[in-house]
């Protein structure tokens, strides 16, 4: 009696996993894509995002523009003999900003 019990359970698992196999396959199969519909998905998405993504990235840059400014400031007022390059530094890092923008919109043609 426990032995046909063993068999039954061993013969209804073997059956659900190659049902589960199956099916997986099936679902892999269904989501696949061929990838020049990939790309175009991942650019339209990507254009979808970039003035919010512009937007997030001039405010952040703004933050650290402040807290830059800040810094080169105190080093002023302090007397620092490296405040040059520091105002340099903070100066061409909010240049970059702008450049790195401009070359994205240009290079996604939006």
């Amino acid at each position: 009696m426990e032995m046909k019990l063993i068999d039954r359970f061993g013969k209804r698992l073997l059956v659900c996993t190659a049902l589960t196999a199956v099916s997986l396959m099936m679902t892999v199969c269904v989501y696949a894509q061929d990838g020049k519909a990939g790309i175009q998905e991942a650019n339209t998405k990507v254009r979808g995002y970039f003035d919010v993504g512009c937007d997030l990235m001039y405010a952040v840059g703004a933050i650290l523009g402040l807290i830059g400014a800040i810094r080169v400031y105190q080093k002023w007022s302090n007397g620092h003999p490296d405040t040059g390059s520091t105002a340099a530094a903070w100066f061409g890092s909010c240049v970059f900003l702008v450049i790195v923008a401009t070359v994205l919109r240009s290079f996604f043609g939006i």
